[in-house]
């Protein structure tokens, strides 16, 4: 099957792995290669992972690396099809009809339209990325609302026709897994779990993203974290707390801590829970970091 022209240069997974650490994303070859089938075959790419896994950063750099704009939609509890496409603005409306008086005015010119992410991404003169961020907080009649826009890549607005896409926005479309999604969804999708990174992967994105961090405290760091994560803590750290630890505790130490104390000092960038907290009091230090150089 040929590759389609929105990754021209990007004809085999191991391009795309390697565009995408260019862009300080550190993706392994499972995801690269689910990423370079959704790209290639033109279908939705469904992340699902634990928060602070890096599904929205694995978006962006893949906006990245096709050097496309990314448009994002937040999903939200009770999100509906309003919120994610377009409204009228009635205020705008209303005092455009009083300012017009007896002379006629087109109150549905699209001047007056609030355009929400998805029309954003339908009517972009530019090839984009559409990034439907956390689709398990939305319910499942938006869920099916979105499988519709998916089919066909255009809506219907009553009052102006339909607008539909020349050329389909590349979508990628993140889950926490709060809630099951519909496999009709799934099905439409290529799909890729991102789990936490191991240590040494881990230690390479602190190296990737923290210009500050020595090679050693970026792996004790990793090391450290992968320790919480086996606690039952309802916020574990993310990608992006081990990075900001790292940073943190290094311009602690930079400052004159040592490192069990600058490790110890910088502990509220990783762990941002009162209850984890209260949870690991007593046990924190043998959580601790105690060699980084």
């Amino acid at each position: 099957m040929p590759v389609k022209p929105s990754i021209v240069g990007i004809d085999r997974p191991d391009r795309l792995r390697d565009a995408l650490i260019a862009a300080q994303y550190i993706a392994g070859d499972e995801l690269s290669t689910a990423a370079y089938l959704a790209l290639a075959l033109g279908k939705p790419l469904l992340l699902e992972g634990a928060p602070g896994v890096g599904k929205t950063e694995a978006a962006k750099a893949i906006a990245s690396v096709l050097g496309r704009r990314l448009v994002r939609l937040q999903c939200f509890e009770g999100i509906d099809a309003a919120s994610a496409l377009y409204e009228w603005n009635y205020t705008r409306q209303m005092l455009a009809i009083r300012q017009a008086g007896d002379d006629y005015i087109n109150i549905y010119d699209d001047q007056f339209l609030l355009q929400r992410p998805m029309l954003e991404a339908l009517r972009s003169p530019d090839d984009c990325v559409l990034l439907i961020d956390e689709i398990d907080r939305s319910d499942q009649e938006f869920e099916a609302f979105l499988l519709e826009f998916l089919s066909d890549f255009a809506i219907s607005i009553p009052e102006t026709g339909t607008v539909r896409a020349v050329r389909p926005p590349v979508v990628v479309l993140t889950s926490n897994r709060t809630r099951d999604l519909h496999e009709a969804l799934r099905r439409r999708c290529v799909y890729h779990w991102i789990d936490y990174p191991d240590i040494h992967l881990e230690s390479r994105i602190v190296m990737a993203r923290a210009s500050t961090v020595a090679q050693a405290t970026a792996a004790a760091v990793a090391g450290a974290v992968a320790k919480l994560r086996t606690e039952p803590l309802a916020k574990p750290p993310g990608v992006a707390e081990t990075v900001e630890w790292a940073e943190a505790a290094t311009l602690l130490h930079d400052q004159g801590a040592t490192w069990p104390e600058a490790f110890r000092r910088a502990i509220g960038v990783a762990l941002k829970d009162h209850d984890d907290l209260d949870f690991l009091e007593g046990r924190l230090d043998s959580f601790m970091p105690q060699e980084a150089a």
